[in-house]
């Protein structure tokens, strides 16, 4: 059989269609215009901590055809893992892909199935179509993995999921057969403090809350602790606030330096402003310290009167000393001055007080 070069080309292109599921009935596939493709094109992204998980891909349909083992999707052969052009994987940070390490960037994600065991490539060719072209010594990565029994879909889908703090779990699912794969972030927390380190060199160089944020991670993470105490010192010098001496103080606790941190506190509790103090003794009533929130709450209507939400706090100061008659008052004179979606809970307050009930309870 001869071509000539335009039969060669409508040749080629009917193969790569019906492998694909061609988009016009006679086999061919418009290579230039933005048709409807039969396969069509999604993407499903993941952020698993600070890294970004992205897979672009197109959807073939089963269509009512045996999907694997057979010549549609051949048992030890590479295959494209969707339709038309390659699928994509994209990593924003070194990953670890079922326990071998993968640097960050976009991958061709090519796949050879078996009936008891996957292989799943990591090819630095992102832009082949489908695998027709595939080189393994273009391999990033190969791992094997274990098929497993699913409910059927028609349509080929990709789903990331058992979403963890640094981990997700990859999963190709087609016709009755599902393929997982495991990500995880390796050293995630020194990962997020290596960009917080850059992203404190752009404009957030200049921001009290940047500074602030990145020693509170630290904190919650109980890692460099010293470097926490370095961030609010910038934070502070930019804006000393009731946010950040109170970060002090709790970092200054973490690292068992309890005097310190009681003076660090006292000193942001001077810079609070009135709401902050309420927000703050309502915080340590929650940790049962009922004494402490009691001697700020009566501080804070001593230097606020006219604040609605001071009242709330006296009502709280004499409930707790079981002054019901005195704290349904205070209570009452709140009321007026609060938002109107709250004065209903407030009234419900008023009567546990007058039924002599300890509001703090």
């Amino acid at each position: 059989m001869s071509f000539g070069r335009k039969g060669a080309i409508v040749f080629v292109l009917a193969i790569s269609a019906s492998t694909a599921l061609a988009q016009f009935k006679d086999g061919n596939q418009s290579t230039v215009l933005p048709l409807p493709e039969t396969s069509q094109g999604a993407s499903v992204s993941q952020t698993v901590g600070v890294t970004d998980i992205t897979i672009n891909y197109h959807r073939p349909l089963v269509n009512n055809r045996k999907i694997f083992g057979t010549k549609i999707v051949p048992y030890g052969q590479v295959w494209r893992a969707g339709a038309n052009q390659s699928t994509q994987i994209e990593f924003t940070d070194p990953v670890m892909v079922e326990g071998q390490p993968l640097d960050k960037g976009v991958y061709g994600l090519h796949m050879i199935p078996n009936q008891d065991s996957w292989t799943i490539i990591f090819s630095k060719n992102a832009t082949a179509w489908g695998s027709f072209t595939y080189d393994q010594k273009e391999d990033a990565l190969r791992v094997n993995v274990k098929p497993k029994k699913d409910e059927f879909h028609e349509a080929l889908v990709y789903d990331i999921d058992q979403v963890q703090p640094d981990s997700a779990v990859v999963n190709l699912h087609w016709e009755n057969v599902a393929v997982p794969f495991k990500v995880s972030i390796p050293n995630q927390q020194e990962l997020v403090l290596s960009k917080m380190r850059d992203q404190l060199r752009t404009l957030n160089h200049w921001s009290w809350q940047a500074y602030d944020d990145a020693a509170h991670y630290l904190l919650d993470s109980n890692i460099h602790l010293d470097e926490a105490l370095t961030f609010l010192d910038r934070s502070e010098q930019l804006e000393a606030r009731f946010e950040n001496g109170m970060t002090r103080a709790a970092v200054l606790k973490a690292m068992g330096r309890t005097e310190e941190s009681a003076k660090a506190e006292a000193a942001a509790l001077e810079k609070a402003q009135p709401l902050q103090l309420h927000i703050y003794a309502r915080g340590l009533q929650q940790q049962h310290r009922n004494p402490e929130a009691f001697a700020i709450f009566k501080k804070n209507a001593e230097k606020h009167p006219d604040l609605w939400f001071v009242h709330t706090g006296l009502a709280r100061v004499y409930s707790g000393e079981g002054k019901f008659e005195e704290a349904a008052k205070e209570m009452e004179i709140a009321i007026p001055g609060a938002p109107q979606q709250q004065q209903g809970a407030m009234q419900g307050l008023v009567q546990r007080l007058r039924a002599k009930e300890d509001i703090n309870n």
